[in-house]
């Protein structure tokens, strides 16, 4: 609905009516995919230095984002369903939040698997 107002009050070529297709969304996914990659490869080199169990769950999470950008490339260029690539696209969402959080929450001091006594 918004987007048909804009379209309407003159700017049909900034904004896209049609995500299949568009050179805009596609340009900002590959500079996602890019910067995530990125990423990744440093996760990948944190992960090789520490070889915890934490690092590895930051990079599997960081590997689902740059996931995330292909499925994005995939519904622009019509290989992927929309119905399907909200799925899948949320379904990562939670995945990466789920991993992050279990990293953080699981090796923080007195946390999971250490027995903490009250004073």
């Amino acid at each position: 609905m918004i987007v048909s107002h804009i379209s309407q009050a003159g700017f049909p070529a900034v904004v896209p009516l049609s995500v299949q297709g568009s050179p805009v969304l596609l340009a900002v996914i590959a500079c996602a995919g890019i910067g995530t990659g990125a990423l990744f490869l440093v996760s990948l080199v944190a992960y090789r230095r520490r070889r915890t169990r934490q690092y590895r769950l930051i990079s599997a999470a960081v590997g689902v984002l740059v996931l995330r950008s292909l499925v994005g490339a995939g519904t622009v260029l019509g290989a992927v369903p929309m119905p399907v690539h909200h799925f899948v696209e949320h379904s990562f969402d939670f995945l990466i939040a789920a991993m992050i959080l279990y990293a953080v929450y699981a090796h923080a001091p007195g946390s999971l698997g250490e027995d903490v006594t009250s004073d």
